[in-house]
């Protein structure tokens, strides 16, 4: 089976970027959105992005628009969102799907190393569950991306060692990245 460093990720403007070039990083990937309730962590990624990037924290920021169609805009009507409103530094990839027959197929990787675990207890996780179970009745058996947001640590040496959903607490997240700087 393929590594993490085998996959390859479309660039907003038309390159490839290979993963193995953040080999001995910490990788955070997220698909992302801008008009969804969880765009505001955006503003946590960013930080967490200042805090570790200098120690070896890369974060691959992949916008999709499978979710409630969340993320209407062009690569270019995103990133400008983006820099402007939440001041991300962090390279963004191309818009694109994260399930289904069009989806990247590092997503394939990722969902066979981590699959979904639960949304937790928050009130925001009941929301989602319920939700969900409007959408796919299935949704607490299959490893599916379910919303935006939802992100995926690697450590320094490839390995898919977190999966956080979109109701994760970004203290968790950040606490996940920090133990691996």
């Amino acid at each position: 089976m393929a590594g993490i460093y085998d996959y390859t990720v479309p660039a907003a403007k038309g390159e490839t970027v290979a993963l193995s070039q953040f080999e001995g990083k910490v990788m955070l990937i997220v698909n992302t959105a801008t008009g969804c309730g969880f765009t505001p962590q955006y503003k946590d990624l960013e930080a967490i992005y200042e805090k570790y990037h200098d120690q070896g924290l890369e974060i691959i920021d992949i916008p999709c628009n499978q979710f409630a169609g969340q993320t209407p805009g062009t690569d270019d009507e995103i990133h400008e969102f983006c820099t402007l409103k939440y001041h991300t530094q962090f390279p963004q990839m191309k818009k694109s799907d994260v399930n289904g027959e069009n989806a990247l197929p590092l997503y394939a990787y990722l969902k066979s190393q981590k699959g979904f675990e639960g949304f937790g207890k928050s009130p925001a996780a009941l929301a989602m569950g319920l939700m969900l179970k409007k959408i796919d009745k299935d949704y607490k058996n299959n490893p599916e991306i379910k919303w935006n947001f939802t992100k995926f640590v690697v450590d320094r040496q490839g390995n898919v060692v977190a999966r956080f959903e979109p109701t994760a607490s970004m203290d968790e997240v950040s606490k996940c990245v920090a133990s691996l700087i």
